[in-house]
């Protein structure tokens, strides 16, 4: 989990660095970096590349490519460590929805750790930048998605593989990505292509980590180390692009974690 936290900073950063190009740019190259490993891995093991529950695996790439377009965007507005922590917002809207979609129940106290998390977005919300506000609703739309992406997952459950699953999101993105990007297209010099090639190979790598730290782990021990990625993210920042912290956006971030992190250990099962 540690290993993906890093790989998702380091895409943070990247993207972070490609301010001047269209968020549609960055999401194709994104999405096509990735599709590198996934296809031939597929191919390698002989997994069917479209599945079983395709009408879900379509409507949870839709779902992700939303989400991702709006935190790539937010990141032109808000500093990294900021956006990435509202991003983690996303299991308050997830379990909103799974009360509804999934006819799942949620223990009164996992509401109360919600509310702080959500208390520590109130919190980031009280900038007076113009700049920082759109930046925030942004991110928080993101989240949003990301919860219903989340529902759409569940929904698929083990009736495909997780690399097909991925292959859908990053094929759908890179078609509809490539498609907005035509018109503000940029063409990249020197190491910004690197920049961009970049991109897929540690989103992959982020979310192979991910899922293997979910699979060997128990979920509450693992779990809350992928908050690591926040305080990654703000270090970077700090460093590379003077990003600046006050007191407040500190707290709000201090209690998302903690809302989070709670909420994720209050589901743990009692041991027999």
């Amino acid at each position: 989990m540690i290993i993906s936290a890093l790989a998702f900073t380091f895409l943070n950063v990247l993207v972070k660095s490609l301010n001047s190009f269209s968020v549609y740019q960055i999401v194709f190259f994104r999405s096509i970096g990735t599709l590198f490993f996934t296809i031939p891995f597929l191919l390698k093991n002989k997994i069917p590349l479209l599945g079983h529950k395709r009408g879900l695996m379509i409507g949870r790439s839709v779902f992700g490519l939303i989400s991702m377009t709006l935190f790539f965007l937010s990141l032109k507005y808000i500093a990294m460590g900021t956006a990435v922590s509202i991003r983690y917002i996303a299991p308050i809207f997830a379990a909103f929805f799974a009360l509804f979609i999934l006819k799942e129940k949620i223990k009164p106290l996992q509401w109360f750790y919600f509310a702080i998390a959500f208390a520590g977005v109130l919190l980031l919300k009280g900038f007076d930048s113009q700049e920082e506000i759109t930046g925030i609703l942004l991110a928080i739309s993101s989240a949003l998605f990301a919860g219903l992406v989340y529902i759409m997952i569940r929904k698929i459950g083990t009736a495909d593989h997780p690399v097909v699953i991925v292959n859908y999101f990053m094929i759908i993105s890179a078609a509809i990505g490539g498609l907005l990007s035509i018109k503000g297209w940029i063409n990249p010099s020197g190491k910004e292509w690197l920049i961009f090639l970049s991109l897929g190979v540690f989103g992959y790598f982020a979310q192979l980590y991910m899922t293997k730290a979910m699979q060997v782990g128990e979920t509450n021990e693992v779990a809350p180390l992928k908050y690591l990625e926040v305080i990654f993210t703000m270090i970077i920042g700090l460093v590379w692009f003077g990003e600046i912290y006050t007191f407040w956006s500190l707290m709000g971030i201090l209690l998302i974690i903690l809302g989070l992190t709670l909420n994720v250990v209050s589901k743990r099962k009692p041991k027999s």
